[in-house]
């Protein structure tokens, strides 16, 4: 028994009277430190020591969640790479679509201006779409849709809803080629809408320009004026927007000068144009051309109506016409 409690180790705080006295100065004693500690920079050195000290446990301590959160990063960077990825082709699809949404509602303005100007007009008229345009820079040609099939003629006049753009030049069965206002080869005639002043607008071959030369040197004609077609010649249905004057070129002591217009039309814009049929033409001496009439065409909003148109000698060089079909021209035996 003595040795069993020779070897039995006594508790820091035994029991007894004084215990409680033993906690109160303990606790006198702690908070006098935390004053000291708070007040005065006494125990900092031995702080920075316990604080190296106890670093590598500290960070040992710490490595579970630092693995953890290294391994959720390197997942939540791959899913945000796919998912980037992924908006990537889908930013790039929607911006194709926007695109291709942008195209079709400036096409669908310009089918609703060039109907709305149709309404606006009496002769009969067929919507017809450029297919091609000619890459000769001193050619300026376009290819249409629409054919003899269509009851498409030589001569027909091509505008657009600001003006007129050319005429046809040539017919196949389903296609048609027309000559635009500022081709070299192409005239049209006009008459200054303020004044009713008559003469012929030549196209300059810069696809911009059209020239009106050998006017009168007392002529009224204005910068700014307007041009309309003119039903001389028969070629043209009078009344349509041609072009408006820029420029005068008057050289003193001449007796004629030179006006420059640009069209009114939106030459090489736009993908569609209105064929026009002309009701009254002036023919040749002793050649009368019936004109096919026009057939009905879905989307037009105008009913057809046969119309006569000359066999006059076209802008540019002269081209045969199709073989004939129900809808081509006939002509009659010279008086």
């Amino acid at each position: 028994m003595n040795t069993l409690s020779g070897n039995t180790r006594k508790p820091l705080f035994q029991r007894g009277s004084g215990l409680g006295l033993r906690a109160a100065l303990l606790l006198l004693l702690s908070i006098a430190l935390l004053a000291v500690d708070h007040r005065t920079e006494t125990f900092d050195p031995a702080r920075n020591v316990m604080s190296q000290l106890l670093a590598p446990i500290i960070w040992t301590s710490r490595l579970p969640s630092t693995v953890s959160a290294i391994g959720n990063y390197a997942q939540t960077r791959g899913e945000l790479m796919a998912e980037n990825e992924h908006l990537s082709e889908s930013l790039l699809r929607l911006r194709a679509r926007t695109s291709k949404v942008q195209a079709l509602e400036a096409e669908n303005q310009r089918l609703r201006e060039l109907l709305s100007s149709s309404e606006q007009i009496e002769d009969s008229v067929l919507v017809a779409e450029i297919l091609a345009t000619n890459q000769d820079p001193y050619r300026h040609q376009i290819v249409l849709n629409r054919g003899t099939g269509d009851g498409v003629y030589r001569g027909q006049a091509i505008i657009d809803a600001y003006g007129v753009l050319g005429q046809v030049v040539r017919v196949l069965p389903d296609t048609a080629v027309g000559l635009l206002i500022t081709d070299p080869d192409h005239g049209v005639p006009v008459e200054v809408n303020r004044t009713g002043l008559q003469t012929v607008a030549l196209g300059r071959g810069d696809g911009q320009g059209l020239s009106l030369p050998f006017l009168p040197g007392n002529a009224d004609i204005k910068v700014g004026d307007l041009l309309v077609s003119s039903a001389l010649g028969g070629r043209f249905p009078p009344g349509y927007p041609v072009g408006e004057v820029a420029e005068l070129l008057y050289q003193p002591g001449e007796h004629f000068m030179e006006a420059i217009a640009y069209p009114t039309a939106r030459i090489n814009q736009g993908r569609q144009v209105l064929l026009v049929w002309s009701e009254t033409v002036q023919s040749e001496p002793g050649i009368t051309e019936t004109v096919p009439a026009m057939p009905a065409a879905e989307g037009t909003g105008v009913e057809p109506k046969a119309a006569t148109a000359p066999t006059a000698e076209q802008a540019g060089p002269p081209k045969p016409l199709t073989p004939a079909t129900p809808n081509t021209a006939t002509t009659a035996p010279e008086q």
